[in-house]
């Protein structure tokens, strides 16, 4: 369940941001999306965030899946309850990705009650990403209520560059959905990342990262958390499946 977050409610320019790490069903959009839509419903937040591939779990076989795929309709349902924004990440095929020509990438999605809109591609691809996946080519910010959020996906944030170009956009929190594995130096990095970042450009930092296995990871950090502007940690969930934070920026 969220973590309360102390004080009034948000005001003006103001915003209740989630950031979620569900256990994930290999492969299976149409469960992990109910999942996704049920905490959607139990989040009470504004935004809510989810890490990176949390539909199949991180497998670079699955199938990418269209921006409109019915597979996605419990979501959309479960924000159109709640008035919510949820991001998720997936691998998406790109106009004409079916055809000589087309495209997949990794891309954050944006759901809300209305449908889904593919809001940022992955920048920095690693590793067989590259052999499948066309990077993003802009930097890209999402504004929720008056609030300017950078938008990053997992090697995105490990790149200073990545950050400073986004923060001169003109942001006021710069947030990672990622993936980290379990190793002690995976966790060192995973706290750095964004720390690094809200320190640098005084933002907020917000992170959704994966729990429990996912794909080819058969055990991630989890520890998915908000720093305030100037790094320091304000909340962090533990290693757990399942957890769910929140925070107001």
């Amino acid at each position: 369940m969220p973590v309360p977050v102390p004080g009034p409610g948000p005001g003006p320019g103001q915003l209740t941001v989630a950031v979620a790490q569900p256990a994930c069903a290999g492969l299976d959009v149409a469960a992990n999306s109910a999942v996704h839509a049920e905490v959607v419903r139990a989040a009470g937040a504004r935004l809510v965030v989810f890490p990176e591939l949390s539909l199949t779990g991180y497998d670079l076989t699955a199938p990418a899946i269209a921006p409109d795929d019915a597979r996605l309709a419990p979501i959309t349902a479960a924000c159109r309850e709640t008035g919510s924004t949820a991001l998720i990440c997936a691998a998406v095929t790109e106009p004409g990705g079916s055809e000589p020509g087309g495209t997949e990438s990794i891309a954050l999605l944006a759901l809300t009650g209305e449908g889904t809109t593919v809001v940022h591609r992955k920048m920095y691809l690693h590793g067989q990403e590259i052999e499948r996946f066309t990077p993003g080519a802009e930097h890209s910010v999402l504004e929720l209520d008056g609030v300017r959020i950078g938008l990053a996906i997992c090697a995105d944030v490990s790149v200073p560059q990545h950050a400073a170009d986004t923060a001169a956009l003109g942001i006021d929190a710069y947030l990672g959905s990622t993936l980290y594995g379990d190793s002690p130096t995976a966790l060192a990095r995973r706290d750095s990342h964004l720390r690094d970042a809200a320190a640098t450009h005084g933002v907020w930092a917000v992170l959704a990262t994966s729990a429990g296995p996912s794909g080819d990871y058969p055990a991630t950090s989890g520890g998915s958390g908000f720093w305030a502007p100037g790094g320091a940690l304000f909340t962090q969930a533990g290693p757990e499946t399942g957890a769910v934070i929140s925070a107001t920026i």
